[in-house]
């Protein structure tokens, strides 16, 4: 048992998808899997294990932010023998050639944050995808003719700042789109040797000020949940 998860050994599948919210986790297990249950409740962070086209999938909040992600990806990394996390969430678009509802598969994560450096020692700002998740994503994408978008992102520590302005760093590394947990995701699996992608849909286009309303937000995710869910079965 870890310090933040509280599944038993064994209850935790090898393959974990993340979104951010716990409320999510739960919608994701009620709509998509079978003969799910609860395996973790621990702070109200629900994770729930069960099958998608009979093989076994988790599905688990990260929290917000690198520090989230960070803690909760790392112990299921080692102490349940995960070994591919797809986060799926949702970021803010850098730029108007992005549309609402539009997929991004995370090529390079870029940040700001010392997380990577302090953590493992690993230099510089920018952390590609790790393993295999990325590419099974993107096959499986062109299979069931889903229109995806594979770019970089600026993995941000902020989430209201004074100005609107696209961060430097953002514009330097052509950032498309601005999240907060893959930097973070994708260090931990590089220090250890595991698998890690994030899945994206366009919820907010910043230049335009256009949003997705909160009631269209759950129906507006379901093609990112099936899109993790089949490459899921394939890992």
């Amino acid at each position: 048992m870890s310090l933040h998860i509280s599944a038993k050994k064994g209850e935790i599948a090898s393959v974990v998808l993340m979104p951010g919210d716990p409320l999510r986790a739960k919608f994701l297990a009620e709509h998509f899997l079978e003969n799910y249950r609860l395996v973790s409740e621990t702070r109200n962070n629900f994770y729930f294990t069960g099958q998608y086209k009979g093989k076994p999938v988790t599905v688990g909040a990260s929290g917000m932010g690198c520090p989230s992600i960070g803690i909760y990806s790392y112990e299921l990394y080692t102490e349940y023998e995960v070994q591919h996390i797809i986060r799926i969430g949702t970021c803010g678009a850098y730029t108007t050639e992005l549309e609402l509802y539009d997929l991004i598969n995370v090529n390079f994560a870029v940040s700001e944050s010392t997380y990577a450096r302090h953590a493992w020692g690993i230099p510089g700002n920018t952390i590609r995808h790790q393993g295999e998740a990325y590419q099974v994503i993107k096959s499986v994408a062109k299979r069931l003719k889903k229109k995806i978008v594979h770019a970089n992102v600026h993995s941000s520590d902020i989430f209201y700042r004074k100005t609107e302005e696209i961060p430097p760093l953002a514009l330097r590394k052509k950032c498309l789109a601005v999240e907060m947990e893959t930097f973070a995701l994708f260090a931990n699996a590089r220090h250890l040797g595991k698998s890690a992608a994030t899945l994206l849909t366009v919820s907010d286009i910043l230049p335009s000020h256009q949003r997705i309303s909160p009631e269209e937000r759950e129906k507006s995710l379901l093609p990112m949940m099936e899109l993790a869910l089949e490459t899921a079965v394939r890992l």
